[in-house]
């Protein structure tokens, strides 16, 4: 198949050539594509904006990432960000910088990624911006939500007696990040005839490659009737995100280690590269889970929840953030995820 020097459309023609096939599905899109700003009316509603930078050779490797996988993730962790203030996303904006190695094939086939998420999700295309880049593929994602401001879900609104719960299994994506890595490395030198030994071990890769943001949880949340009183999506790892509420909610927790839900895959995983699962688990990253705090009084619904777990308590600022392992030790939760500028 011959390819398409992406020089030979310019900017405004490759804009075109990969927005052409997006409709618009939500009436308060007003305009889209095609203008100097995109134009939207929520009403009463409030606009919830987020922005996702990825880098080639920091956030992704395409050794290993397919590019269509690329870009549906690139969709998803920041419409997981909108989940996590209890909205619902609706418009996104791809801004891309490309260097000369890409060809308009390259760029269409990510761009089928951003395309199936946003038709999975409801969300519109509306606008962007390409630019040439001397140091691999740039991708930043802007997403506009919406909520009422009495659905809006902080990171500071957990108090003393509140429980704390988990959606979905945690460590599986950073095991899947780790099976990519020892692949790769076990390739090298070996040619086009290496074959990468990925069996059994399929849950994984999709979730480090392919991760789902958790409207089923909002949609359950509500549902319920239950309003968490924080909430945040883990990006970072379970460690970071309950810090981060702790800290601006003036609160501690406990968390117990028998409670963290892990797939059976992970765990797998974690015996054959000798790694700590627990430490896997809380510190992995990526997961793109919602972690929420609800009133006590809500105890006998969540308990019900399909879609998340309980795994602790808010307690008193004094008392410390705190995991209580198997045999009851209480060890304090550290911050030891993704950071992107240490060294």
């Amino acid at each position: 198949m011959s390819e398409t020097e992406i020089s030979s459309l310019g900017e405004f023609g490759l804009i075109d050539s990969l927005t052409r096939g997006f409709k618009i599905k939500n009436t308060s899109t007003l305009r889209g594509v095609g203008d100097d700003c995109a134009v939207v009316d929520y009403g009463e509603k409030k606009t919830l904006i987020t922005t996702d930078l990825l880098l080639e050779g920091i956030h992704f490797d395409l050794t290993y990432t397919p590019l269509k996988h690329l870009g549906y993730k690139a969709v998803a962790v920041n419409l997981s960000d909108v989940y996590a203030m209890n909205g619902t996303p609706r418009q996104i904006t791809v801004s891309l910088g490309i260097s000369k190695r890409f060809t308009v094939e390259h760029i269409t086939e990510l761009y089928s990624g951003i395309y199936a998420a946003c038709e999975r999700y409801g969300v519109d295309l509306v606008g962007g911006d390409t630019s040439a880049s001397v140091t691999g593929l740039l991708i930043s994602i802007t997403c506009l939500g919406e909520a009422s401001e009495d659905e809006i879900v902080y990171r500071n609104g957990a108090r003393d007696t509140d429980l704390v719960m988990v959606s979905g299994d945690l460590g599986a994506a950073y095991m899947g990040l780790q099976l990519l890595e020892r692949e790769r490395e076990a390739s090298a030198g070996q040619g086009n005839d290496f074959q990468p030994d990925f069996a059994g071990r399929e849950y994984l890769l999709e979730r480090q490659l392919k991760p789902e943001p958790r409207a089923d949880v909002i949609a359950e949340l509500r549902g319920l009737g239950i309003h968490p009183t924080a909430m945040m999506d883990i990006s970072d790892g379970l460690s970071s995100e309950l810090l981060h509420i702790c800290k601006q909610s003036n609160a501690g927790c406990r968390i117990y280690e028998d409670r963290i839900p892990i797939d059976y895959q992970t765990a797998v995983m974690a015996e054959e590269l000798n790694m700590n699962l627990v430490t896997a688990a809380m510190n992995g990253g990526e997961d793109y889970e919602l972690l929420f705090t609800v009133p006590l009084t809500d105890h006998e619904k969540v308990v019900t929840m399909k879609t998340a777990r309980l795994i602790g308590r808010i307690t008193k600022p004094e008392l410390g953030s705190r995991l209580v392992t198997r045999d009851d030790a209480e060890l304090e939760i550290r911050a030891q995820g993704w950071n992107g500028f240490s060294k």
